[in-house]
């Protein structure tokens, strides 16, 4: 799961940076993250209600453990990696793009 949002958001995103629109890339790419990312939280809150609605069924009240918060802000954490790590490497691209303009005896 980790990895899923990454790997659908970054060729998007890199086939902007190369255009040049750097911010439209990373908006594209954010913007795959936290939609996948509420996609799953809410397969989480489905799969949730489901279990508590089959305990309640049966006679039982349960709680999930961990919490239901809990599994909605790892979800959430994912996301916000993910995003950031694109906007790192978007710094990265944009570094890169803007030193090759320079001639190797004034590049850092």
């Amino acid at each position: 799961m980790c990895l899923v949002p990454l790997v659908l958001a970054l060729p998007v995103a890199y086939a902007l940076w190369r255009k040049g629109d750097i911010a439209l890339g990373n908006i594209a790419g954010m913007g795959i993250i936290f939609l996948v990312a509420v996609w799953l939280i809410v397969l989480e809150y489905s799969e949730i209600g489901r279990w508590s609605q089959a305990c309640l069924d049966a006679g039982h009240i349960c709680e999930p453990t961990p919490s239901s918060f809990i599994r909605y802000a790892i979800y959430a954490a994912i996301g916000v990696i993910d995003v950031s790590l694109v906007f790192f490497l978007s710094l990265k691209f944009e570094e890169r793009d803007r030193n090759s303009t320079y001639s190797p005896e004034w590049r850092r």
